[in-house]
C-alpha cells in the first residue's frame, strides 16, 4: 500500500514566516498520497514553545475527525511577542493509513503590542534633509554569547538596512506602500549572523519612496514633510539577558551619493560621495550630524503582511543599437518592471545618464512620449576607482530599452548591463499552454504584465507618472492574478488598505490608497466586495471574508442610497465602460449606459454579500441582502430590458454584464446570448468592449453555448484583438488595443501604457474554459474540482493548464487528433472533481487504456446531454474517446467550401452512408477513413445549410 505523507506546511500562507503579527495564525498543508482516491480523514498538530519541545507541546490538538487541511486556526495558548514557534501535522486518510510527522516547521511573531517599541522616530536634522537619500548609523559594542538577534524597523519614506557592512535583507522597497495614516508595515530581520562579540555598527539608508510625490496630473501628494526611519534590535544571549539598541537621537546622521530618489522620476547618484564603511563599526562619523527625533505615531504600526519586493529575474539585454536620431540603445528584450543594473570603467566625475522606455516608435527612435511628467532617469557620475558597478535603491522603472549617455568609449557593451526584475515575490501558481504559439505568447504576457504591475500594490501602469492602486483594474483581473500567483498575503494587505481608506458613507476611492480622491465609481468600488470574495474562493479565506464583511455591506449600502430609488444607480459619475470601442468620439466611456453598468454591479454585489453573510452565519443579513437583490434585478429588468426579451442598450458589454451576474431569467437568456452572439458577428468577430465588459465577453460566449465564438475572438490577431499585439511584438499587456496602430503611429501621449494588465484577465477564461479546469463555487479553494474542457475550434490542437491549489498540484489538458480525444487529469488528495467530457459516450470512454468500470478512483459516471460526467477523487488520469462533436466541426468546414447543391436531401445522404448511426448512433466508432468517404460523398451534394442543420440533428441523436 502506497504511503501516506504531510507535505508543504504553510502558517498564514507563508513557509516559516518571520515577524508576523498575527496572535491565532492558521496552518495549511497538503496531503501526498500515490492512492487513489485519498482524502484526509483526520490530523493531529501539535505546536512546540519556545523551547521546542514536542514532548511537552504547547498545543497538541489530539486527534480531529475532519477533511480541513487548509485554514486551520491555533487555538492554543496565547503567544508571546518576538517567539519562535514549532509545529508538526501528521494525518490519517479515509482507509485507515496513518502518515509520519510532517518535518517540523515554524513561525515568529513580531512585536505584537505597540508599547513594547522603545525606539524613537528618527531623521536628518530639519532644514537638512535633501531629496535624496541620508545615511542613519550607531555603534555599540555586544557581549560574548550571542544566542540570537532581530531587528525590528520601518519607516516613514523607504529604507534599507545594514549590519556591520552588509545589507540584513534582499527586500527592496520597504516597507511598502500603505495607507500610512492608518497603517505602516513593520520588518523583521534575521541579523543573528550578522553580529558579533565586542564592536558593532548598524545603518539606515533612508529615501523618500511612496511617503512623498505620488499622485499624478501634476499632483504631488505627501503624507508628510518629514521622512524618518524607526528600528529596535533585539540581542538574545546564551545566559538568558538581552540587549537592546534602539533609535534614538544618540545616531548620527549625514547625507549621502544618493542626492535625489523618486518613484517616479528616478535617481541621481555621485559615487564620489560615498562614505565608504559608513555602516561598519571604527567609522569615523566625528562629522555627522546628530539625528533628530521627528514626532510620528506608533498606533498604526502592524507587522509585515504582504510578502516582501525583491529581484525576482535577471536578463540581460539582446541587442545595442544607435538609433537613427542618434541615440545608443540597449533592448532588453523584454518590456520590464525594475531597474538596470550597471558595471563601468570610467575617469572620476564622468556623468552617465540612463534614461528607460518602452517601445520604439515607427522610425526606429525611442519613445518617451507616454511617461507624461515622470522622467524614469538615473544618473550616476563615477568615483573613478576601477570597474563600479550601480544599480538604483528607491525607484522602479518600467522599459524594455534603455538610452544611455555619458558612457565611455562610444559603444553600450551588453555584458556591462542587466535588468533585474523587481514586483512583490508571489509563488508562481498558474501554467497555461497551447498549440497556438500565439496565445503562449499572450499567456507570457498577461504574466509579466501582472509581475509588472504587483510591486505592492496592484498598480494600473509601472512607467508613467501614475503608478496606482486603481480599483477597477484590480477587481476586473483578480481571478487571473490569483491563479498565476499566491495572492494571499497581496490582496490581504490591499484589502485591508481598501478597508481603511473607505469613506465613512461607504465610498470607495477610485485608487488604494487614495492619493487621488474624489467620488466613487461603479466597477471600481465594487473592488470593496469582488476581491475579499474571490481570494475566499481561492484560498477559503473565512478570516479575510469576515473582516472585509462590514466593508462590503458598506459598499452596497453606498450605492443603495445613491439611486433615485433605492434598487437601482443612476446618479454620479462613473468611469462606465472605460475605454470602449463603441465611446464617442474624444471620450473614454464606451456606449453601454453608465446606469446600466452601475445598477448591473449594484445586483452583483449584493448578491455577493448575501453569499458571504451565509458562509458567515448570519442568517438575518443573508436574508435582507437576497431580498434587496431580487429587487434590484426587477429594476434592473424594467430598465434594461424590453418586453421582447432583449437588451434596451445595443451594446456588447451590456449583453455580457446581463449574461455574467444573471441579470435576466433563463427565458430571455438564450435570446440575450444569440443577440450578443450577433453583435460579435456582425462586427466581423471584433470586440468593442472596455474594461468593464472585456474581462467577462467570453466567459458570456462559452457559458451560453458560443464557445466558437469566444475562440474566434481569442484568436483574433486584426485591431481590436488579443493577438493584434502579440502580432505587433508585445511583451507585455496593452493599455489600448491599438496602443500601437498598425502604420506604426502611437495612441494618445496622455494615456497609453504598454503595461497594463486590466486586458490579461481573458487569461481566467482560458484557463477554466479552453484548458478546462475551474472550481465549484459550493467547495471553494478548489477542495471540489471542475474539469470541462470546450475544445471549440480545430484551429486548437492541444491546450493544458495547471494551478498549484492549496491542496496540491491540479492538472487539466486534452489533445484532439482527428475525432480522437485525450483529457489529461491530475487531483490533489483529499480534493475531488466533477470531470465533463464533451462528447463522449460511456460506451466509448477509456481510461489509461482500461474500460471505466475496472479504472480505480471513479466514484460515479453517467451520460447526459451529450457528454459524459465523472465524479472522480485524487489522482492522475488519461481520459480518451472518440468524439462525434469533432467529426462534426470538421464536417462544417468542409461544407464551408462548397455551395453545391442537390436534389438529393442531407439525410438521405446520410441514412444512405450511415445507416448504422440512425439504428444505433454508433458514430464515435467510425474510422477516419469512413469520416473521409461520408464527407468526400456528401459535399458533392448538399449545401453547407443543410449539412450544418443535420449534423446538429446528429449531435442530439447521440
Amino acid at each position: 500500500m502506497s504511503a501516506l505523507q504531510v507535505t508543504a506546511l504553510t502558517c498564514e500562507y507563508r513557509t516559516n514566516p518571520i515577524g508576523i503579527g498575527v496572535t491565532a495564525p492558521r496552518f495549511s498543508w497538503q496531503l501526498s498520497s500515490e492512492a487513489r482516491g485519498t482524502l484526509q480523514k483526520g490530523y493531529r498538530l501539535v505546536v512546540a514553545g519556545a523551547d521546542g519541545d514536542f514532548a511537552s507541546p504547547l498545543w497538541d490538538t489530539g486527534f480531529v475527525e475532519t477533511e480541513q487541511s487548509i485554514q486551520v486556526d491555533y487555538e492554543g495558548p496565547a503567544v508571546q511577542s518576538r517567539t519562535r514557534y514549532s509545529y508538526r501535522v501528521k494525518a490519517w486518510d479515509q482507509s485507515g493509513r496513518e502518515s509520519d510527522w510532517s518535518e517540523e516547521a515554524w513561525w515568529e511573531t513580531g512585536l505584537l503590542d505597540n508599547g513594547e517599541w522603545n525606539a524613537k522616530w528618527i531623521s536628518a536634522p530639519a532644514g537638512a534633509e535633501s531629496e535624496g537619500a541620508c545615511l542613519l548609523r550607531k555603534g555599540f559594542a555586544l557581549k560574548e554569547g550571542i544566542a540570537s538577534a532581530r531587528i525590528y524597523a520601518t519607516a516613514a519614506g523607504v529604507y534599507e538596512v545594514y549590519a556591520n557592512g552588509r545589507r540584513v535583507s534582499d527586500e527592496l522597497l520597504a516597507p511598502g506602500w500603505t495607507s500610512y495614516k492608518s497603517r505602516l508595515q513593520v520588518q523583521t530581520y534575521d541579523v543573528t549572523e550578522l553580529l558579533r562579540t565586542g564592536g558593532n555598527a548598524v545603518g539606515i539608508l533612508l529615501g523618500t519612496g511612496w511617503y512623498q510625490g505620488m499622485g499624478f496630473d501634476n499632483r504631488n501628494y505627501r503624507y508628510g514633510e518629514r521622512r524618518a526611519a524607526l528600528l529596535q534590535l533585539h540581542v538574545n544571549y546564551e545566559d538568558g539577558s538581552e540587549s537592546v539598541i534602539a533609535t534614538d537621537s544618540t545616531w548620527q546622521t549625514s547625507a549621502g551619493p544618493i542626492a535625489y530618489a523618486s518613484i517616479y522620476h528616478g535617481e541621481s547618484y555621485d559615487a564620489r560621495l560615498e562614505q565608504t564603511g559608513w555602516s561598519e563599526t571604527g567609522f569615523d562619523d566625528g562629522k555627522w550630524a546628530a539625528a533628530e527625533p521627528v514626532d510620528l505615531p506608533f498606533a498604526h504600526l502592524v507587522a509585515q503582511e504582504n510578502v516582501p519586493m525583491r529581484v525576482t529575474e535577471t536578463i540581460r539585454p539582446v541587442a545595442y543599437f544607435v538609433t537613427p536620431a542618434g541615440d545608443h540603445v540597449l533592448d532588453m528584450g523584454q518590456n520590464m518592471v525594475g531597474r538596470v543594473r550597471m558595471s563601468v570603467n570610467a575617469p572620476a566625475g564622468t556623468r552617465i545618464v540612463i534614461r528607460h522606455a518602452e517601445v520604439l516608435d515607427k522610425d526606429g527612435n525611442i519613445y518617451f512620449g507616454n511617461l507624461r511628467p515622470a522622467k524614469q532617469t538615473l544618473t550616476y557620475v563615477a568615483k573613478g576607482e576601477g570597474t563600479e558597478t550601480y544599480a538604483p535603491s528607491f525607484t522602479f522603472m518600467g522599459f524594455r530599452y534603455i538610452r544611455v549617455e555619458g558612457y565611455p568609449g562610444g559603444t553600450l557593451p551588453l555584458d556591462a548591463f542587466a535588468g533585474e526584475v523587481i514586483h512583490s515575490d508571489m509563488e508562481p501558481t498558474g501554467e497555461f499552454e497551447c498549440s497556438d504559439e500565439r496565445v503562449n505568447k499572450l499567456q507570457s504576457n498577461i504574466r509579466w504584465g501582472q509581475r509588472g504591475n504587483f510591486v505592492d500594490v496592484p498598480t494600473d501602469c509601472p512607467q508613467r507618472d501614475e503608478r496606482l492602486g486603481w480599483t477597477g483594474d484590480a477587481q476586473v483581473f483578480i481571478g487571473t492574478a490569483l491563479y498565476n500567483f499566491q495572492g494571499g498575503p497581496f490582496f490581504t494587505k490591499w484589502l485591508r488598505d481598501l478597508k481603511a481608506e473607505q469613506h465613512p458613507d461607504g465610498g470607495v476611492p477610485f485608487v488604494v490608497p487614495d492619493v487621488v480622491g474624489g467620488a466613487s465609481s461603479a466597477a471600481w468600488g465594487d473592488a470593496a466586495v469582488i476581491c475579499p470574495w474571490t481570494v475566499y474562493e481561492y484560498y477559503g479565506d473565512r478570516r479575510l471574508l469576515a473582516e472585509q464583511y462590514d466593508s462590503m455591506k458598506a459598499w452596497v449600502e453606498y450605492i443603495r442610497a445613491q439611486g433615485e430609488n433605492e434598487y437601482s444607480w443612476d446618479t454620479g459619475f462613473h468611469f462606465g465602460d472605460w475605454l470602449g470601442l463603441d465611446a464617442k468620439e474624444n471620450s473614454y466611456i464606451g456606449a453601454t449606459p453608465t446606469a446600466l453598468i452601475a445598477t448591473a454591479y449594484f445586483a452583483y454585489s449584493t448578491r455577493i454579500v448575501r453569499d458571504a453573510a451565509r458562509i458567515l452565519g448570519k442568517a438575518e443579513d443573508a436574508a435582507r441582502y437576497d431580498e434587496l437583490q431580487r429587487q434590484v434585478l426587477k429594476a434592473f429588468q424594467a430598465e434594461f430590458v424590453t418586453q421582447t426579451g432583449r437588451m434596451a442598450a445595443p451594446t456588447q458589454t451590456a449583453h455580457v454584464l446581463a449574461l455574467l451576474f444573471d441579470l435576466v431569467e433563463d427565458k430571455v437568456r438564450a435570446r440575450v446570448a444569440s443577440d450578443l452572439n450577433d453583435l460579435i458577428a456582425d462586427n466581423d468577430y471584433h470586440l468593442t468592449t472596455g474594461f468593464v465588459g472585456t474581462p467577462y465577453l467570453c466567459f458570456a460566449l462559452s457559458n451560453n453555448g458560443y464557445h466558437d465564438t469566444a475562440m474566434r475572438l481569442l484568436l483574433q490577431e486584426s485591431y481590436p484583438g488579443w493577438l493584434y499585439s502579440v502580432s505587433k511584438g508585445a511583451t507585455t499587456i496593452w493599455e489600448h488595443w491599438d496602443s500601437i496602430k498598425p502604420d506604426g503611429s502611437f495612441w494618445s501621449d496622455d494615456m497609453n501604457s504598454f503595461n497594463h494588465y486590466a486586458y490579461g484577465a481573458i487569461g481566467n477564461w482560458m484557463y477554466r474554459k479552453v484548458a478546462g479546469l475551474d472550481m465549484d463555487a459550493a467547495a471553494p479553494a478548489f477542495k471540489k474540482i471542475r474539469i470541462e474542457p470546450l475544445f471549440g475550434t480545430q484551429a486548437m490542437k492541444h491546450a493544458r493548464t495547471a494551478h498549484q491549489s492549496m491542496y496540491g498540484r491540479i492538472e487539466s489538458g486534452w489533445v484532439v487528433s482527428g475525432e480522437r480525444i485525450e483529457v489529461n487529469v491530475t487531483i490533489p488528495a483529499n480534493a475531488t472533481a466533477e470531470v465533463v467530457l464533451k462528447g463522449a459516450t460511456l460506451g466509448g470512454l477509456t481510461e489509461d487504456g482500461r474500460e471505466l468500470a475496472s479504472a480505480a478512483g471513479i466514484t460515479s459516471s453517467a451520460e447526459a446531454n451529450g457528454s459524459v460526467r465523472l465524479t472522480v477523487g485524487s489522482g492522475t488520469y488519461r481520459f480518451a474517446y472518440r468524439n462525434a462533436d469533432m467529426f462534426r466541426v470538421a464536417y462544417t468546414e468542409k461544407m464551408r467550401l462548397s455551395d453545391l447543391l442537390s436534389a438529393e436531401t442531407t439525410t438521405d445522404v446520410l441514412k444512405k452512408h450511415l445507416p448504422h448511426l440512425f439504428e444505433g448512433a454508433m458514430l464515435n466508432f467510425m474510422s477516419n477513413n469512413t469520416l473521409k468517404q461520408i464527407s468526400e460523398n456528401a459535399m458533392a451534394r448538399v449545401s453547407r445549410e443543410a449539412m450544418n442543420a443535420v449534423l446538429e440533428d446528429l449531435a442530439r441523436l447521440r
